[in-house]
């Protein structure tokens, strides 16, 4: 193929519009060499204050590469499809290792925050039929709800295999074909594939490489930005003809005006037909999509963004598998950059001095291009974090393991003397507690589950205070659940100065900086439920009048909500006042038991930007609705508090707002 301007229509498509930098485009993949001459000044811009160092490598290789497709100027060495639109890079692929889901999950709630309305994703990991991990499921979720478009690369292992977030629910799946439109050997066809993706050209596409360098490159990964560039452009149109952007329709236009695979009618039609699984939905059109946009006066998303209602969210979930497929031996499991990709190195820009061709390692598998050392970020652009979570720790080495093993006195088991063990909590904290000046070389996590999402770092003249605090909070996460002061949550408020943290096992997590022990809290369910009980509610809303239901069920069953069905990184503005919204459960009490006192149930919990908010705010509604299980003719009930996410603690402000919704 070589130049994308050689694919079919697309000409054409750039003398109507060659981007707005209205519409946002963003890659989420390795670092970008941002100083190439293929790209616009300015382009793209990268989100890398919470991603670990890495050296340039395969995965910068692969994200320079996967960003020229899309943004390359057209005066430049390597032509993209819509070098005029907004550009952003949210870099999460690491060298030596393979981005976790989670990670994945983070950069692409990073991108959408950001604004973006098409992300771009080239890569992902092979799944086994059932779902990809939750976190991963809701970030993609959550851009459907919010009308982002994400096109993900089918995968580069030529089987009958399925690769999330390819093929989770929403997602525009991309497989990719040779310039006669034919399937690459390499690109997977499984039936999440199939069932809601296409294939575009991917072979020999000339790319940027970092250096300055230009090259040929093969694969999915290769044909995702030429669909999600093209997406782009036609969202440009529905600009331009006066329409509200919809990324969502045009994703479904796209797959909707493909070229079907038609077999033949003879002798050999069942093999014609087998053949055609490969092709997907069928082949990219261009012509046919910019026609259907062009004449119509709007274009509205086939399927309505799943919202609270939706009956997206019941039944069974949504089509991802989950990751099940094992890594090549020695590596850890994760997502990677799809696999089978290759650099051919063409020719460099030129220049007074002829630049030397750059010619990069070869693509590993999978989802995982890294980024350099991250810059500092001002105070100003500082992001704020209010997350929740269970507590732990880990030594980030061999040695500060061993330095803690040593230090830590012995143990007497029946009757003997024993080496300590650092990953006893109840020998760490008795340590803590004789030498509390030894909690400032651990590294405090955050978890979800079992799995870290941040490193906790005390900083300033409070950092002695918040240390002592997390020690309390890991001494309580050990008792019994009965117990009044069992912890089995703590609330975290910091800021993410744009530095990260490498833990024992390789990951890296971004380090919060938290600087106060207002708002740094620990409670059980239980607990918090009982003293929302304590705080006076009247004797007759205790208790459902129709169900018997008893209030502190009811929170219980609030808090689990946000707990599992709801959990977020606490990054972004919204999970922040939804975090907040279950750390201040009181708040909500008298919600609960006066709609309990009428016989109603909780349905959802929502989260939306406030209309109304005081100067220099980040206003939000958490909105609670509620059900009548026994009659569906009766009126919702939704109940709104607005919660100020502005400082590192946010603050409940008015009063509780309610009102029956059809």
């Amino acid at each position: 193929m070589g130049e994308v301007r050689d694919i079919p229509g697309l000409a054409d498509l750039w003398k109507l519009t060659t981007g707005d930098d209205r519409i946002t485009v963003a890659v989420v993949d390795g670092l970008v060499d941002e100083t190439h001459p293929a790209f616009p000044a300015g382009k793209p811009s990268q989100v890398r204050d919470v991603w670990p160092a890495g050296a340039a490598g395969a995965k910068a290789a692969h994200g320079t590469a996967v960003a020229s497709v899309l943004f390359g100027r057209h005066d430049g060495p390597v032509m993209g499809v819509t070098p005029a639109c907004r550009a952003i890079s949210v870099p999460v692929f690491v060298e030596r290792r393979r981005t976790s889901q989670l990670e994945l999950a983070r950069a692409i709630e990073l991108a959408a925050e950001a604004g973006a309305h098409i992300i771009n994703v080239s890569g992902g990991q092979l799944a086994d039929a059932g779902e990809a991990e939750d976190v991963l499921t809701r970030a993609v979720r959550r851009c459907r709800e919010q009308g982002v478009l994400i096109v993900a690369a089918a995968g580069n292992d030529g089987c009958l295999c399925d690769h999330v977030p390819a093929t989770l629910e929403g997602v525009l799946a991309v497989g990719a074909c040779d310039d006669a439109g034919r399937p690459l050997p390499i690109s997977n066809f499984g039936p999440g594939s199939r069932r809601q993706g296409l294939l575009a050209p991917g072979q020999d596409i000339r790319v940027a490489v970092p250096g300055g360098g230009i090259a040929t490159m093969t694969g999915t990964s290769l044909a995702t930005p030429i669909v999600a560039g093209v997406a782009a452009l036609l969202t440009c149109l529905q600009l331009r003809q006066g329409g509200k952007p919809d990324p969502l329709a045009v994703g479904e236009l796209l797959r909707e005006t493909a070229d079907p695979c038609e077999p033949g009618t003879g002798p050999l039609d069942s093999l014609e037909s087998a053949a055609c699984l490969r092709h997907l939905n069928g082949t990219l059109n261009i012509t046919k999509a910019v026609t259907a946009v062009t004449t119509s006066s709007s274009t509205s998303s086939a399927a309505t963004p799943a919202g609270p209602d939706s009956p997206v969210d019941a039944g069974e979930p949504a089509v991802a598998p989950s990751c099940g497929a094992l890594p090549p031996t020695g590596a850890p499991a994760g997502c990677d950059c799809t696999t089978g990709e290759s650099f051919i190195p063409t020719t460099a820009p030129s220049a007074p001095v002829p630049a030397p061709v750059v010619t990069p390692p070869p693509i590993p598998a999978g989802v995982v291009p890294s980024a350099d050392e991250p810059q500092q970020a001002p105070p100003a652009a500082q992001r704020l974090v209010y997350a929740l979570g269970t507590l732990g720790y880990d030594f980030g080495s061999e040695a500060r393991r061993d330095s803690f093993k040593q230090l830590m006195p012995t143990v007497q088991v029946d009757g003997h003397s024993v080496p300590a063990n650092p990953y006893d909590p109840r020998q760490m904290v008795a340590y803590l507690r004789e030498h509390p000046s030894e909690a400032r070389p651990l590294i405090w996590t955050l978890n979800l589950d079992l799995t870290p999402i941040y490193a906790i770092e005390p900083v300033g003249g409070y950092g002695p205070d918040v240390y002592e605090r997390l020690t309390d909070f890991l001494e309580r996460q050990l008792k019994a659940e009965d117990d009044a002061e069992f912890v089995d949550r703590v609330s975290i408020p910091g800021t993410l100065p744009g530095r990260t943290a490498k833990l024992f096992n390789g990951q890296y997590v971004p380090v919060v900086e938290v600087n106060l022990t207002r708002g740094l809290y620990g409670w059980s369910v239980a607990s918090l439920a009982q003293a929302v009980m304590d705080c006076g509610v009247p004797e007759h809303n205790q208790r459902g009048h129709d169900h018997g239901t008893p209030l502190s069920d009811a929170v219980a069953d609030f808090l689990q909500r946000i707990y599992y069905d709801l959990r977020n990184f606490g990054a972004t503005s919204r999970d922040r006042a939804l975090n907040y919204a279950a750390t201040n459960a009181v708040q909500a009490r008298e919600t609960l038991a006066e709609a309990l006192g009428h016989g109603m149930a909780l349905q959802n919990i929502d989260v939306e930007k406030s209309p109304y908010g005081r100067p220099d705010s980040d206003c939000w509604d958490v909105k609670l609705r509620f059900f009548d299980p026994d009659n569906s003719k009766r009126a919702k009930r939704v109940y709104r508090f607005t919660i100020d996410v502005k400082d590192v603690l946010p603050v409940s402000i008015g009063q509780v707002r309610s009102w029956p919704e059809a």
